[in-house]
């Protein structure tokens, strides 16, 4: 099962060292009668995505601005609220929490006009902060959800010791819980991070032109009618887009089962 979930990526990486006469020549599974990486160059600084030909170098920065602040901000705001849910109850916290929940569960196609409208009004339609904000928005029903789920586990005694010592809200989040949030802040940084750096249809609908992230760009690579069809480019590139989804995987991958199943039984 290994082999053949990995056979596409070595399909990928080979054909991304291949040149175009090898490429025709051979056949998908074998290896590079030469090995060359002028398609890695091209494809960072060089391949056509549309009209201009400048690579993914900048598309590639436009999704890390993009994604970095979207991660944290959205991963902060469910930290929060999931404290709120779990642990300060209020006359209609559980009408929150049910409206949130439903929020995980709307497709993307239903919020794109009332989104583009709420972008457009903030006059930041067509920018990389207004992808921020819609991932944003987007991402903390899920987050809040992962981080209620995890506080409901935290022994009541604790928190009821801590206000009758005299720790106010932000007091008892940031010394008591914060330090012990660890595995599911993983989780939803492992979440986020792959949710928002993969997303196609926020970025086609509403970035444009030099603000679109990476996976945009990929798709004009791919799609263009520019020149000759330079499979090793697309090939170099579609790897390019997927190595910090890669990484993160490699990096904290065994902490994303560990840190869900952290909340999964009280006690």
């Amino acid at each position: 099962m290994a082999i053949y979930y990995l056979l596409p990526l070595y399909v990928m990486l080979t054909t991304s060292f291949k040149s175009l006469d090898d490429i025709r020549a051979g056949n998908m599974l074998s290896l590079p009668q030469a090995w060359e990486g002028g398609a890695w160059a091209k494809a960072w600084a060089e391949a056509c995505t549309g009209v201009e030909c400048n690579g993914m170098k900048g598309f590639f920065w436009n999704s890390v601005k993009m994604t970095v602040p979207a991660v944290l901000i959205s991963t902060m705001l469910g930290a929060v609220n999931g404290y709120v849910v779990s642990m300060w109850r209020f006359k209609g916290s559980d009408v929150l929490f049910t409206m949130l929940l439903v929020g995980c569960f709307i497709p993307f196609q239903v919020v794109l006009l009332p989104m583009a409208q709420l972008l457009g009004l903030l006059g930041i339609a067509n920018t990389t902060t207004g992808l921020v904000l819609t991932h944003v928005v987007y991402g903390t029903a899920f987050t809040t959800l992962f981080f209620r789920n995890f506080y409901i586990t935290v022994p009541d005694e604790l928190v009821k010791a801590a206000r009758i010592d005299g720790a106010g809200f932000w007091t008892i989040f940031g010394r008591i819980l914060l330090p012990i949030s660890g595995p599911i802040f993983v989780v939803c940084i492992i979440w986020q991070f792959t949710q928002i750096w993969n997303d196609f249809l926020f970025g086609v609908v509403f970035a444009a032109g030099e603000s679109q992230p990476i996976t945009v760009a990929l798709n004009n690579l791919v799609n263009t009618s520019t020149g000759v069809k330079e499979y090793n480019v697309d090939m170099a590139a579609a790897i390019i887009a997927a190595l910090p989804t890669l990484f993160v995987y490699m990096v904290a991958g065994r902490y994303f089962v560990r840190g869900l199943t952290a909340g999964a039984v009280k006690g």
